[in-house]
């Protein structure tokens, strides 16, 4: 530890020691990090392709189309390292002026989901690391209390997060695929009664990468989210959760060569219903993208052109005992040409994507903090043939094994 000069010439006076003053500035620190907390997790995974050589011609780079994280070429049919995740936050407490902070920071190959700028389009980031959030949380004496986080922070809508272990399934759903990731700007959150909790916001851009911008100063991204909690008046359904929300705004274009000019909305609404069985509940999400004159291939569509997406999913949840949990998914796109696959191979080329997917996963806790998961997943293409180029290949069959240990 040093000590300024001002220190050193007190304690040769003899009006204070080094020792008090080393112990008055570690407790200091202590005080400072006293409410800090730091966690994260580890995830990998074995995942298998059954009957391919990952060459498929009809696939191009044999990714399977509408996937994240578990369908790319150097994912299938081995073994991965997913994500290192550190978070070290201090959370709001319940003083009326209450400030706090949080920083999310992924390491690994799936860090690159937030090096670039835009999914779908834009140059792909190849860093093994990225913030995820970095933001300072206030809480202002504003009726029940005002919440607000500036920084950077996880967008508002979505059924599905980053983080696979909060998850029913390992794999990501369609919908997670489209929708927005981050965003960077000012976000506000306020808990009107036991029932209804909104949130409202202005950010930067729709997408984008840290501090980008859209094309002009005044082009900014406006979210807008409400939660609905049924209270213990509703009886066996209490506690269900009905989420609606909506996001409006231009992708930044600092990493996307300035091509990516169109307004986008994004559409969401959920819900997650307690049956009132033991153990069983219920979700459905439905996501609805539409943006003015851009791709989602990576190559923008002709000016005044636009194009739509939509997916529809349903989810089961099962507590079969303490240790065994089961989760099944069903999912349908449809999709503009272009939205995921369109590489102008035979049988693909100018079609609507129009894809489905049906996913198992068994979730059976062997140790502590550790996830320990095996997942099967079909894919279907309903149009066309996303998965080579043959009439045979229009379905995509994965299995996985998916481990997370949380500290």
């Amino acid at each position: 530890m040093t000590f300024n000069k001002w220190t050193i010439a007190l304690a040769a006076a003899g009006v204070v020691s080094i020792g008090s003053v080393q112990a008055e500035e570690q407790h200091q620190l202590m005080t400072a990090l006293s409410s800090t907390t730091i966690s994260g997790y580890v995830e990998s995974s074995a995942i298998w392709e059954p009957g391919t050589d990952n060459t498929n011609a009809g696939r191009g780079n044999a990714a399977i189309p509408g996937r994240v994280f578990d369908g790319s070429a150097d994912k299938l049919d081995g073994f991965n390292l997913h994500t290192v995740k550190l978070v070290i936050e201090k959370p709001l407490d319940e003083g009326q002026w209450s400030a706090g902070y949080k920083a999310d920071l992924v390491f690994g190959p799936d860090a690159q989901f937030y090096n670039n700028a835009v999914r779908n389009g834009g140059s792909q980031g190849v860093d093994d690391f990225a913030i995820k959030q970095a933001y300072v949380a206030l809480r202002a004496p504003v009726g029940n209390g005002l919440d607000v986080k500036l920084g950077v922070w996880d967008t508002i809508i979505g059924y599905e997060v980053f983080d696979s272990g909060s998850n029913p399934n390992f794999s990501r759903s369609f919908g997670f695929a489209i929708e927005p990731t981050h965003h960077t700007g000012v976000l506000l959150s306020y808990k009107i009664n036991d029932m209804f909790t909104a949130q409202g916001g202005v950010a930067n851009a729709i997408n984008g990468g840290i501090n980008d911008r859209a094309a002009s100063d005044t082009d900014k991204t406006y979210l807008g989210s409400l939660t609905i909690t049924l209270p213990e008046s509703t009886g066996a359904v209490a506690g269900t959760a009905i989420y609606v929300g909506g996001i409006y705004g231009h992708t930044g274009v600092a990493t996307a060569g300035g091509a990516f000019l169109a307004p986008t909305t994004s559409l969401y609404a959920g819900a997650t219903v307690n049956t009132g069985l033991k153990g069983l509940a219920v979700g459905a999400a439905y996501d609805w993208r539409h943006n003015g004159g851009t791709g989602f291939s990576g190559t923008p569509f002709a000016a005044g052109n636009h194009n739509d997406l939509s997916v529809g999913a349903l989810y089961v949840t099962y507590s079969a005992t303490e240790k065994l949990k089961l989760a099944a998914r069903a999912e349908y796109l449809t999709g503009s040409d272009g939205t995921f696959f369109d590489n102008g191979t035979a049988g693909i080329a100018d079609k609507r994507n129009k894809l489905g997917e049906i996913t198992f996963t068994a979730d059976y806790s062997l140790w502590a903090n550790v996830i320990t998961r095996g997942e099967v997943r079909w894919d279907h293409g309903f149009n066309g043939h996303p998965y080579g180029g043959t009439d045979s290949a229009r379905n995509a069959v994965t299995l996985a094994a998916d481990l997370i240990y949380k500290f």
